[in-house]
């Protein structure tokens, strides 16, 4: 039993974004701002008899309920972030939340879809006079959630880096709750131009034809949420060079790779277990020194086997 102690070889499994808190804050005010455009449509509506005021609050209010699932993982992830219970951390909790937003988006999709192509076969009344100011309305306050849930991140890259480094720093729960207020936009945007084109042209079947357009955009970026977010949460390995970089500067003369995992722990952070087999091991410290600098490389396991041949010297684990 060791008498010093061991702290300098413990560490902290805390993988948040780097703006986690900033991405927390926003998703809040977001909520609150669809929340109260979500009240005044409903109350209005009950208020004055309008079925149009109503029906687009009850819409507003199915991406308000996304946008309190982001704000609410922000909020476990951060509280919890040293919790034992979770081995690593509590970073792909946004990646959870992404997932369940991008199956809430796919349902919206599905009745906009159906309703739509419902209205196309047998027209309804349109109050145009409520309908076209209410999409307006709707428009301008999904453009401020938009611009509040933009990621200042997303073009700031350096293209010559990679792949990894432009989608591997990229917080899912903060793109989650930024296209269901961007969806939201595409389908006021559509509803504008159907309704501008039914009232003034008198072609009634542009309104649903838009509403078909705009169910097949947000069941496509639906379908693209979740594979980003499902491929996090299977531990898929991360496209790009990180697991380049680590052969090129773990693999020197003879020693060998044997096995490489490579996953995402959280927005900007990856984990590594790696195997080496070399001729004349080191211990596994001198190898994560070579590591050292990656970025994005927040947790790592070294395993060092000897070849079998003259030169079996040691072995280390950790």
């Amino acid at each position: 039993m060791h008498a010093h102690s061991i702290d300098d070889w413990r560490h902290e499994h805390v993988f948040l974004g780097a703006d986690h808190a900033r991405n927390e804050r926003r998703s809040w005010a977001v909520v609150a701002l669809c929340g109260a455009m979500m009240a005044a449509e409903i109350v209005g509506g009950l208020l004055s008899g309008s079925m149009a005021l109503i029906a687009d609050g009850l819409h507003m209010s199915t991406h308000a309920g996304a946008l309190v699932i982001a704000a609410c993982a922000y909020a476990y992830a951060r509280r919890h972030a040293r919790d034992e219970r979770f081995a690593f951390g509590t970073g792909k909790l946004g990646e959870l939340a992404a997932f369940s937003s991008a199956i809430v988006l796919a349902m919206i999709a599905l009745l906009i879809g159906y309703e739509s192509v419902l209205r196309l076969f047998h027209p309804v009344a349109i109050a145009f006079r409520e309908a076209i100011p209410i999409a307006a309305l709707g428009l301008a306050v999904n453009l401020v959630s938009a611009w509040l849930l933009r990621d200042d991140h997303d073009h700031g890259h350096d293209h010559d880096r990679g792949h990894h480094h432009e989608h591997g720093h990229q917080d899912l729960n903060l793109r989650a709750a930024y296209i269901h207020v961007v969806a939201d936009a595409a389908v006021s945007v559509l509803a504008l131009a159907g309704l501008s084109a039914a009232y003034l042209l008198g072609f009634v079947w542009m309104d649903p034809a838009m509403g078909i357009v705009g169910a097949l955009v947000i069941a496509n970026w639906s379908w693209g949420l979740l594979r980003a977010a499902g491929a996090v949460l299977l531990d898929m390995r991360t496209e790009g060079g990180l697991a380049q970089q680590i052969r090129d500067r773990l693999e020197d003369g003879d020693d060998r790779i044997a096995d490489l995992h490579i996953w995402r722990v959280g927005p900007g952070h990856h984990a590594a277990l790696v195997s080496l087999v070399c001729d004349r091991p080191e211990p596994p410290q001198a190898y994560k020194a070579r590591l050292a600098g990656i970025a994005g490389l927040s947790h790592l396991t070294v395993e060092v086997q000897p070849c079998p041949g003259p030169h079996p010297e040691m072995t280390g684990t950790r």
